[in-house]
Formats: structure tokens, C-alpha cells, sequence
């Protein structure tokens, strides 16, 4: 696969496909929105988190077993990752392959028009994943589809004189993610991926997954309620 104006790369967050049990209800209403836009000529890159899913593997494995590694915590969500994307590739039957043995940087022989992808290896998360396959076809920009409507200045739960963010250069934004990764790390975009996709060029748009129309918006190039990180 090359990448060309009518592929989008899309990060398909954990906490969309499952909140707290997995959102049937959204699941249905995505893949009806992402078929009609292959109807329209457009292919699909997913790459799915783990979500709910993932951190309750992690708190358990960390109850069980309180010195389990940080690789040992990785590879549980990186497993939930894979599980949310074999659903997520499922449920588009025929029309979705999954990316071989889910490693971003094999080239894609797939000729669908839909691929989906997860967590790879540990030290990261499937935010990187994402960038890897946007670097890997040629991409300069990714979708990323959560549940917040716009990275804020501060975390809006606790303050509430937080400000959100339109627009923001990947310098100001790595300023406020964390310096390290930690797996379960609860952040707008993996430090590590952000860092990568600022020395790629690469450009992400943060939407809330929940409004497909801000969505639609994004994919027609026009203005959306969302933050923008170039």
C-alpha cells in the first residue's frame, strides 16, 4: 500500500471501542461511516488501543504480581490491543485484512481498501504503531479518534480553568505530555509517538471518535471541533 490523498491513517482509541464494555452501538455506526467513505473512493489504516480492556488486564497482572516488569505490563496491553483490532477487522468481514503479524514497518500487500492494525512491542503504545504505518506508507497525517473533544493546556477534571487547544505545534504539545512512557499511561498521545511523528512531520487531528461528523469534516479537509498538533 502507498500512500496517496484518498488513504487516511486513523488511531482508533481503546476507550471508544470499549468505554467500559465494548460499544456495540459505536462499532456498528463506524463501520457504516467507514463503508460509505470506501463507496467514495477512500482507503482505511485502523490501528486499534485496548482501552477498558487493557487497563483492567494490567491491574490485575499488578495484584497478582506486584513486581511484574514494565515489558510484562506492556505485552498484557498489547495483547488487548490485538484482540480489539481481530473485532474491529471482523467486523468489516471481507472488505479488512490485518497488517502481518501487526509489525507497522512490513510493507502492506493487502489490496483492501481497509487494514487494520494494533500494539506491536513494549515500550510504547499504539500511538506509535500509528505513526510507524503513517511513516511506513508515506503518510503526513494521521486521525486520532478518542473520547475527549480537545487536548487542554491542563487536565480539565481537575481544573477547571483549563483551556482547550485548537492548534498547537508539536514543541508546546510534547511539553505537556510526560517525559516517559509508562505502560497504562492515561495521555492524549503517547510521548514517545508524539516525538517521533514531530521528527517525521508529521501532523495529528485529536476528535472526539464519538462525533462522526467532526470526522467527516476532518476527512474532507474542512474546519472541525477538535485539536490539530503540526
Amino acid at each position: 500500500m502507498e500512500n496517496d490523498k484518498n488513504t487516511y491513517v486513523i488511531s482508533l482509541g481503546g476507550s471508544i471501542i470499549v468505554p467500559d464494555m465494548i460499544d456495540v452501538a459505536f462499532l456498528k455506526q463506524f463501520k457504516e461511516f467507514i463503508l460509505k467513505h470506501v463507496k467514495l473512493g477512500q482507503r482505511f489504516v485502523l490501528i486499534t488501543g485496548g482501552g477498558k480492556t487493557c487497563r483492567r488486564y494490567q491491574a490485575a497482572l499488578c495484584e497478582v504480581n506486584s513486581s511484574a516488569s514494565s515489558d510484562a505490563l506492556d505485552w498484557v496491553g498489547i495483547w488487548t490491543t490485538q484482540v480489539n483490532a481481530q473485532l474491529v477487522r471482523h467486523m468489516f468481514g471481507d472488505d479488512a485484512d490485518l497488517i502481518s503479524g501487526f509489525d507497522p514497518h512490513d510493507p502492506i500487500k493487502s489490496e483492501k481498501n481497509i487494514i487494520v492494525g494494533a500494539g506491536y512491542e513494549p515500550g510504547c503504545s499504539s500511538d506509535y504503531d500509528t505513526v510507524a504505518i503513517a511513516e511506513n506508507i508515506g503518510a503526513k497525517y494521521i486521525i486520532n479518534l478518542s473520547n475527549i473533544d480537545y487536548v487542554y493546556d491542563k487536565d480539565p477534571r481537575k481544573y477547571s480553568d483549563a483551556v482547550k487547544i485548537e492548534e498547537i505545534s508539536w514543541e508546546d504539545f510534547i511539553a505537556l505530555l510526560p517525559d516517559k512512557w509508562d505502560p497504562g499511561l492515561n495521555s492524549p498521545f503517547d510521548p514517545i509517538a508524539a516525538r517521533k511523528a514531530k521528527e517525521l512531520g508529521i501532523s495529528v487531528a485529536m476528535i472526539n471518535g464519538r462525533k462522526l461528523d467532526q470526522l467527516e469534516k476532518c476527512l474532507l479537509h474542512e474546519k472541525f471541533d477538535g485539536t490539530l498538533i503540526k
